[in-house]
């Protein structure tokens, strides 16, 4: 059977180390990433991610696809790569991104602070997901509740047990319409969980949390995308433990609007917010209106960000600078055999 080589337009559903599924014409089939592509790719993120629309072609009679080209993405939620200066992708084109958190020991604001500047960054929208509601008491929950609210101004708090299922259906609603978005939080926040409830069956395996640290093992190694029975779509992601941001926009402003709003009224436009007369966030620290700890966050990832951008400056300036040298000597060769071909 002659093979099909023109291109047509897939989703990627499926990552797990290089090998991809696409979707095409309502069937998964597995895929490959055409030898060019690889070649001209200049980091991680000229490769898939799972959302990304693709051209593919189709062999072995439909059986199996090459990914030849990515198609321009409209949204991108990134991390730092850890180990490396490459920007890892973790999904794309997602109209929301879910920070999903536990109410048991898995609750930490400072973690939820970092997943919600890069959800700003990814140009989708955050949207704060506390499970497991059935284990907390009510006082408890209520102050949880509070204290992410103030963590995540401006963003839709929404809070579940996907166990009784009850606020569940918040979250399907969110999806109404077929809107895509992806779950994001760290092992044993109940991620895994709460697709299955969604998807109204086991897609996915559960881990067991310990019970010395409330940390619940990875479960998910791979990304893949869920379509669900009410029609959107869940990009589940592995659990994350340690989350080093990727800067690519104002994701650490509109994260922290409240103390943005407070710096438009200081004395000094580069205030660093430490110890410069007239500042307006001291004040409020001193007032009581703003909590020590977000600013101690808000400082923490600007300082983050300072070293981020310098360090991809650095990179920059010495990449000019070798370039200048490779221009220069080349200059200076053809100099030298312009003098010899006259003779000098």
């Amino acid at each position: 059977m002659k093979e099909q080589k023109d291109l047509a337009a897939a989703l990627v559903t499926g990552e797990q180390r290089e090998a991809y599924t696409i979707c095409l014409g309502g069937r998964e089939v597995p895929a490959t990433v055409a030898g060019k592509l690889q070649g001209e790719a200049v980091s991680r993120l000229d490769f898939p991610v799972v959302g990304d629309d693709v051209s593919v072609a189709l062999h072995d009679g439909g059986g199996k696809a090459v990914i030849h080209a990515v198609l321009p993405r409209r949204t991108l939620l990134l991390r730092k790569g850890i180990g490396t200066a490459d920007a890892q992708p973790l999904a794309a084109n997602v109209s929301k991104v879910f920070i999903v958190m536990g109410l048991d020991g898995n609750y930490n604001i400072a973690r939820l602070e970092r997943l919600l500047v890069a959800a700003w960054d990814s140009g989708g929208a955050p949207v704060v997901v506390l499970t497991k509601k059935d284990l907390c008491p009510d006082q408890e929950l209520a102050d949880k509740i509070l204290a992410v609210e103030r963590a995540a101004p401006g963003v839709e708090v929404l809070c579940l047990s996907s166990v009784s299922g009850d606020g569940v259906g918040r979250v399907e609603a969110a999806l109404a319409g077929g809107a895509r978005c992806c779950f994001l939080g760290s092992s044993g926040a109940g991620k895994t969980t709460l697709l299955n409830r969604l998807l109204g069956r086991e897609a996915a395996p559960t881990g067991a949390i310990r019970e010395a640290d409330a940390r619940g093992r990875h479960t998910t190694t791979s990304r893949h995308l869920y379509f669900l029975p009410g029609g959107g779509e869940v990009i589940d992601t592995p659990g994350i433990r340690e989350f080093c941001v990727e800067y690519s926009g104002e994701g650490l402003e509109t994260s922290f609007s409240d103390v943005q709003a407070l710096a438009a009224g200081c004395r000094f436009k580069d205030c660093s917010h430490v110890s410069e007369p007239g500042c307006a966030v001291l004040a409020a620290l001193e007032a009581g209106t703003l909590a020590p700890d977000r600013l101690k966050s808000y400082q923490k990832l600007r300082r983050e960000t300072a070293r981020r951008e310098l360090g991809t400056d650095l990179k920059k300036r010495l990449l000019a600078k070798r370039n200048l040298k490779s221009f220069s000597k080349m200059v200076r060769d053809v100099s030298e055999k312009k003098r010899k071909l006259r003779g000098g």
